[in-house]
């Protein structure tokens, strides 16, 4: 004899049903580094990494009009090609000197470089995945890039800090990297000034060697900097809207 079921039973399997979507864990985002809900240090870190970008849009309007009036405050702030680039050309006109240059290169390259160490400290691995996005094909290279990492060690970290500024993709992987496999931070430091200095003396060296040709290019940026600047923005937000559309 078939006993039928009862309300309890009833009740009891709807709850069972919707447990795993009441139970889900709402900080379970694979967008996100961390596992579970997130300590104070990662959401610290994770601020940190936020206005790193944030202050590169909001010097943006600045970059055409310092490029040829103020190039060294530029290569301070930003650290950007142009701007080192152009500084050098000065240079060669007799207005500062290389050695300036490379100073100045240094902090603007190097300024945000610890964040991105530190979260490869914080969140190990995971960071390369953050970085590489969502993608199915950046997935599939992120993971041939992990086991890379696993297989080397610092036989790939080494090199690759000091190399980060010359490859084709964002060097904060790079310094993620670093900070998840245990390079400490005296040692991060070195190789990144090294690489930092090697990048700026091949700029300057272009720009020495373009001289005035270069500074009057530079000064016809700046003197449209207001049309060059829109034109940069455009172009961020196209890009930045284009993105959106190929995610969804």
């Amino acid at each position: 004899m078939t006993q039928e079921p009862t309300q309890a039973d009833t009740d009891g399997l709807a709850e069972a049903s919707e447990s795993p979507q009441a139970e889900k864990d709402p900080w379970s985002d694979p967008r996100l580094p961390w596992e579970g809900k997130p300590r104070r240090v990662d959401i610290a870190c994770w601020a940190a990494i936020t206005l790193s970008g944030l202050y590169y849009f909001a010097i943006l309007p600045f970059r055409a009009s310092l490029v040829g009036t103020h190039p060294i405050v530029l290569v301070l702030l930003n650290g950007s090609t142009e701007g080192i680039v152009s500084t050098a050309a000065f240079a060669r006109v007799n207005h500062g000197t290389l050695a300036w240059v490379l100073l100045a290169s240094i902090p603007g390259l190097m300024k945000f470089d610890l964040i991105f160490w530190w979260a490869g400290r914080l969140w190990g691995e995971r960071i390369v995945h953050v970085f590489a996005g969502q993608k199915e094909r950046s997935r599939r290279r992120a993971e041939r890039f992990v086991v890379r990492v696993h297989r080397w060690g610092r036989w790939f970290t080494w090199p690759a800090v000091i190399v980060a500024p010359f490859l084709p993709f964002p060097s904060a992987i790079i310094y993620g990297v670093a900070g998840w496999t245990g390079m400490r931070l005296v040692t991060f430091l070195i190789l990144d000034a090294i690489g930092s200095l090697a990048w700026a003396g091949m700029l300057a060296g272009l720009g020495y060697e373009l001289g005035h040709r270069a500074v009057t290019v530079a000064q016809e940026v700046s003197r449209y900097g207001l049309w060059v600047t829109i034109a940069i923005v455009v172009l961020v937000v196209l890009g930045q809207m284009r993105g959106v559309r190929t995610q969804r």
